[in-house]
């Protein structure tokens, strides 16, 4: 194993070229361009097998990552913000097909108004297309999580396509020290891919992508359902065993300092290393503050969160995407939804913060804090549903 620096997009792409897939179909977009821009060169240096196909459009790069892989290839692609948003007629019939592509996906805001930088409006508004969705604190989860991605997506048990995701220029272009791991045990860690069908295979022949109507189609949507459901038992099993392979074990979520807390935040992605920092602080001064990090966003993690959250006295659970009035944002209705049953239950606030890119610092994070401690004291919110940043509030 070696100690390399490289930033978000050279981390995936380096796990990327050890997955040496059949195909990649790629259209750059900022800023996942670099992703595919350093995959192209290992093509052109020779250093993988890849078909790589330069396409004209997001929705041609996953239709064609889509017939790929019904052709039988283990088969990628790479996007962000208006391109996934350009492949949103695609992505559920990746999963209604049961196609195990992985998609490395660099978090960024949904214009407009138009916005290169991150939020997770893009990731969030796919949430519900049947795709298992892994959420990167840094530049060495993205690289874990890529090669992760594979065994998920190709279990058996699964066969649904995954995305990983990073933050938009806070990991995606940072650089970062990452242990990489050695190409043939990658190679071995891996292992080759056998697809169940291939569209090419004339001895076997089947129909993929028929028009499904009244009789089968719901029948069709719930087996995703329950692939879903059957992929959180394999997502801690393969993260259990990278652990003891590679020595970094991986979960659906991670806890930091939780055992014991009264306070505590629930956040995805980068903003969970800020968020740590501060809890190291708090937890010098006597209070017990701790971290929920959602790692697995799809499937969701219920129970498991609500066992944990059940115990203290206030949680914030922080949305980098907002629901323009729903109650509250995507990750904090479903942390709600998973609390709602419960006798007892921490009191729930919300903060959607950092849209388009603004940054969230140790202040904002120490702030949230501050307010959840004189929650936790008083046994009231200052307000249920909060914006954290914005000029005017």
């Amino acid at each position: 194993m070696a100690v390399a620096a490289k930033t978000g997009n050279e981390a995936m792409a380096e796990a990327m070229r050890q997955i040496n897939p059949d195909v990649v179909a790629a259209y750059p977009i900022t800023p996942a361009t670099e992703i595919a821009m350093i995959f192209a060169s290992f093509v052109a240096d020779g250093l993988v097998d890849t078909e790589y196909v330069a396409v004209e459009s997001e929705h041609s790069a996953m239709s064609a990552t889509l017939g790929a892989a019904a052709a039988g290839a283990r088969a990628m692609t790479a996007t962000s913000s208006q391109g996934l948003a350009l492949m949103y007629e695609i992505l559920p019939i990746a999963s209604a097909l049961r196609l195990p592509i992985v998609m490395p996906e660099v978090n960024r805001a949904i214009s407009g108004p138009i916005n290169i930088h991150c939020d997770h409006s893009d990731t969030m508004a796919a949430r519900d297309f049947g795709w298992i969705q892994i959420f990167s604190e840094n530049a060495q989860e993205a690289y874990d999580n890529t090669l992760q991605a594979i065994k998920i997506a190709e279990n058996s048990n699964v066969k649904l396509p995954v995305m990983v995701t990073t933050d938009g220029f806070i990991i995606s272009h940072c650089m970062d020290k990452i242990e990489v791991i050695d190409d043939k045990v990658v190679k071995d860690y891996l292992g080759e891919y056998k697809p169940d069908y291939s569209i090419l295979d004339i001895d076997k022949p089947v129909t993929v992508g028929a028009l499904d109507l009244q009789d089968y189609y719901f029948e069709h949507k719930y087996a995703v359902t329950e692939a879903m459901k059957a992929s959180k038992a394999v997502i801690m099993d393969i993260g259990k065993e990278f652990g003891k392979k590679f020595g970094r074990e991986y979960g659906l979520f991670e806890e930091y300092r939780t055992n014991d807390a009264d306070i505590a935040i629930v956040c995805l992605g980068s903003t969970a290393g800020t968020t740590k920092a501060v809890v190291d602080e708090l937890r010098e001064k006597g209070i017990k503050a701790g971290l929920l990090k959602i790692r697995i966003f799809r499937p969701f993690a219920h129970e498991e969160i609500a066992k944990i959250l059940s115990k203290m006295k206030a949680v914030a659970v922080l949305d980098r995407s907002d629901s323009y009035n729903s109650a509250g944002g995507p990750v904090f209705t479903e942390v709600r939804s998973a609390l709602y049953d419960l006798d007892k239950k921490p009191l729930l606030v919300n903060y959607v913060y950092g849209l388009g890119g603004r940054d969230i610092n140790l202040i904002d994070i120490r702030a949230v804090f501050d307010e959840l401690a004189t929650a936790a004291k008083s046994g009231k919110a200052k307000a249920l549903f909060n914006y954290l940043g914005v000029r005017g509030i």
